[in-house]
C-alpha cells in the first residue's frame, strides 16, 4: 500500500452513441433554437444540457458524442435525456441509443514530489522533454492508459474506458513510484 492516499477526481467522461438512423439537423435547430449549428464550420450540432452539465455533438448520421459528464452513469443519463428532449421536440427516433464510453480523464494528486528525470529511465514507456512540456508522458500497458506526471505530484490520467481502470492505474503507478524511490513526501 502506498504511504499516502491518492486524491482522484474524474474530470470528463466521453461517450459515443449511435441511434442507427439519420437525423435531420435542420429540424433539430427549428425545434431547439438554443443549439449551436454552423454546418459550414463543423458538421455536427452541439446540444447542451444544464443537468447533467454536458455537451452532446449530434451528427446527421445519427452518431452522437457526449462530453463533460463526471461519471459513466452521468454520461448515460445525459444521452438518454438528449434523446428524450429530441423526441419531445418532434424528432422521430426509432431505437434506443447504443452507448459506449470512449475516454475517461481524471486529475490526481499523490501528495509528494516526483523525480521526473530519474523516472524516465526507470518507468519504461515514457517521453519527457521539459523544454517543450513540463510533464512526463507515461504509457501504461495494463490497464491501457496514458498518465501525465508532474514534479508537483499531480497526475492526469487519460484513455481509460472504465472508471475502475483509472483507480487501478493510479494505484499501480503510485506503488511503482514508491518502490523505485521516485516520489518523496515532505
Amino acid at each position: 500500500m502506498p504511504k499516502t492516499k491518492a486524491m482522484i477526481r474524474i474530470e470528463n467522461v466521453v461517450a459515443a452513441a449511435t441511434l442507427n438512423q439519420k437525423i435531420d439537423l435542420s429540424a433539430v435547430v427549428r425545434s431547439f433554437p438554443g443549439v449551436e449549428y454552423r454546418p459550414e464550420q463543423f458538421p455536427g450540432l452541439v446540444f447542451r444540457l444544464k443537468r447533467p452539465k454536458t455537451a452532446t455533438l449530434i451528427f446527421n448520421s445519427g452518431k452522437m458524442v457526449c462530453t463533460g459528464a463526471k461519471s459513466a452513469k452521468e454520461a448515460h443519463r445525459a444521452v438518454k435525456k438528449v434523446v428524450k428532449e429530441l423526441k419531445k421536440g418532434g424528432i422521430v427516433i426509432i431505437s434506443k441509443p447504443e452507448l459506449k464510453i470512449v475516454n475517461i480523464v481524471a486529475s490526481i494528486s499523490l501528495g509528494g514530489i516526483i523525480d521526473l528525470e530519474k523516472a524516465v529511465g526507470l518507468l519504461g514507456k515514457t517521453m519527457y522533454e521539459p523544454e517543450q512540456f513540463p510533464g512526463l508522458i507515461y504509457r501504461m500497458a495494463e490497464p491501457k492508459v496514458v498518465i501525465l506526471l508532474f514534479a508537483s505530484g499531480k497526475l492526469v490520467c487519460t484513455g481509460a474506458k472504465k472508471e475502475q481502470d483509472v483507480y487501478d492505474a493510479v494505484h499501480k503507478l503510485h506503488i511503482m513510484l514508491e518502490e523505485k524511490q521516485l516520489i518523496f513526501y515532505e
